[in-house]
């Protein structure tokens, strides 16, 4: 299939050099012009995605979305389909997935879990919003990139499903990170601590997973010195996503607003540039 990929950074890049090692014929385009193994790169987004059969795009933000999107649509053809696997606003997405229906293409809004290491494994979740058609179209794709992916709903619904599973796992995390910090403090060791709730009722992908604690459970970034597996950054950022959705449809998040406010302190004081299971480490100090 003919690709073109727009935004080759840590995410987007493995997910463009794992289409093209199973055989897609992938066109990158990147600010930072960097390349990427097996992807033929372009001088600009437009010619990135003409004659392209599908195009990816995996930027920072809606407003990122909104630019690309208004210059890549006019130069793709009709029935083709554009698939954006950022994790941005639901209001950018239903309005790139108006725009495109307008021009006759197709649109999925497909945010991904995963981090860095599923997008280089290609073990991505996939969470999909558009038509069924569209998301027939991506699904194969999403096959090569991912390990699952869930049709939610029409377009935008990607996107819900993102905000609410990142507020969930950002609740959870400060709660398993404050568990570990108190543990310590009351002298239990953290593999007894790890050995019990792992198994009992406390059990969570933040703990049983991506544990805080640095040498316990499967390797995490904890055991490579907090290096952003999922930074705190990205992780205020879909906090902030899920709190401005909140908002605009009345929603009651107290807990995601607490953890907003954590985050916000977290990453304006010691966890910039670092995992956001680093708030165990700050919790320690």
């Amino acid at each position: 299939m003919q690709i073109g990929f727009i935004g080759l950074g840590n995410m987007g890049a493995p997910m463009a050099a794992n289409l093209a090692r199973a055989g897609h014929a992938v066109t990158g385009f990147n600010l930072a012009g960097t390349g990427v193994e097996g992807v033929a790169m372009a001088e600009s987004a437009e010619a990135a995605a003409e004659d392209r059969a599908v195009v990816i795009t995996m930027l920072p933000d809606g407003a990122a979305l909104r630019k690309v999107a208004a210059s890549v649509l006019p130069a793709m053809r009709p029935g083709t389909t554009l698939i954006d696997c950022s994790t941005v606003d639901v209001e950018a997405a239903r309005a790139v997935a108006a725009d495109a229906a307008a021009a006759g293409i197709g649109f999925v809004d497909a945010p991904v879990s995963g981090g860095i290491g599923g997008a280089a494994g290609g073990t991505l979740t996939f969470m999909a919003g558009g038509t069924d058609a569209a998301f027939a179209a991506a699904a194969p794709l999403f096959e090569v990139m991912g390990q699952k992916s869930v049709h939610c709903g029409a377009a935008g619904s990607g996107q819900a499903a993102k905000i609410c599973n990142n507020m969930i796992l950002g609740i959870s995390m400060l709660g398993v990170c404050e568990a570990f910090a108190l543990a310590e403090k009351l002298g239990l060791d953290w593999q007894r601590l790890f050995d019990v709730v792992s198994t009992s009722s406390g059990a969570c992908w933040s703990v049983n997973t991506y544990c805080p604690a640095p040498g316990i459970g499967p390797q995490t970034p904890a055991d490579n010195g907090y290096r952003p597996g999922f930074a705190a950054e990205l992780m205020l950022k879909d906090l902030r996503l899920s709190q401005d959705a909140a908002r605009s449809v009345g929603g009651r998040t107290e807990m995601g607003a607490k953890a907003l406010d954590l985050y916000d302190a977290f990453v304006a004081g010691p966890g910039k540039g670092r995992d956001f299971s680093a708030v165990l480490a700050s919790l320690r100090d």
